[in-house]
């Protein structure tokens, strides 16, 4: 009979019979179980932008703070414009491989400002750049036709259809399995007017732009292109280059003279969020 008592007087000690103990307080809902989150996870901040210009005009991002440290920010345009598809089919190379290899062997982080219709010609490499957490892809238009009129010989874009021509290259990065591209969006020819900037103020994205031109579109002799970098570059810069082999060949090699030159000067490599955060002073 003791025993039976004990062991009654422990049930109720546990609390897992109160009632059964002759107590009037209702049972305590369960505990998780240790391992059991108490709370939902936090959902990832949205990436920084620029709060619209006057007028609510698209703002324009062309470089960070220069005084916030020496960071640069190496952007490469992955540029095809709606009409090469023959082009592409014939064998000309709008990609790069060899150039986004060298940037991961390097620990480089980047940003590629791809158009719609080269996501759509090299899914694979856009799907393995957007999902590579050392780069960020953002937007180029989906035709890499011009925003403005004479732009370096680009076909124009009507201006009603400019908004369109950005969200189908959304579009074109979903479809090839991108799944967090920028809302940053770099002008074709970075070529823009207060026109185009009110065209795209509904899209909500921040034009980013360039300080130090690499003047390799087209260029054959990698040290130059090197050198032009590195004489211009400041805290705070980024560096317009390009990601397709046929119309920037000299880009991987000037690369891999640029960012062991940059380091030994003390430059850290960022991405574009980075600095736009920085300048909005979430650093």
């Amino acid at each position: 009979m003791i025993t039976l008592v004990r062991r009654a007087t422990a049930l109720c000690v546990l609390g897992a019979a109160l009632a059964a103990c002759g107590t009037s307080e209702s049972p305590r809902a369960p505990r998780p179980a240790p391992s059991a989150p108490s709370a939902a996870p936090s959902k990832p901040s949205r990436p920084p932008t620029l709060a619209p210009g006057p007028a609510g005009l698209t703002p324009v991002f062309e470089h960070g703070p220069r005084t916030a440290g020496k960071t640069v920010a190496l952007t490469f345009d992955a540029d095809m414009t709606a009409d090469q598809g023959p082009r592409a089919a014939s064998g000309e190379h709008f990609d790069n491989p060899g150039l986004i290899a060298t940037l991961r062997r390097l620990k480089v982080p980047a940003t590629v400002f791809m158009t719609g219709r080269w996501a759509e010609e090299y899914p694979d490499a856009a799907r393995s750049i957007g999902r590579d957490p050392r780069f960020e892809i953002a937007n180029h238009s989906y035709s890499h036709y011009a925003y403005t009129d004479d732009c370096y010989g680009l076909p124009t874009v009507p201006r009603d259809r400019m908004r369109s021509d950005l969200e189908r290259a959304y579009t074109s990065f979903r479809k090839a399995g991108v799944r967090d591209a920028m809302p940053y969006f770099r002008f074709p020819g970075g070529c823009y007017d207060e026109a185009a900037r009110k065209e795209l103020t509904a899209a909500g994205v921040t034009a980013v732009q360039w300080d130090v031109v690499s003047g390799d579109a087209f260029a054959t002799d990698a040290d130059a292109v090197a050198r032009q970098v590195l004489d211009g570059v400041r805290p705070g810069s980024v560096v317009v280059m390009h990601c397709t082999r046929s119309a920037a060949p000299a880009t991987e090699r000037a690369v891999r003279a640029i960012v062991p030159a940059l380091r030994d000067q003390g430059y850290r490599f960022v991405k574009v969020s980075e600095l736009i955060g920085t300048a909005n002073g979430r650093a």
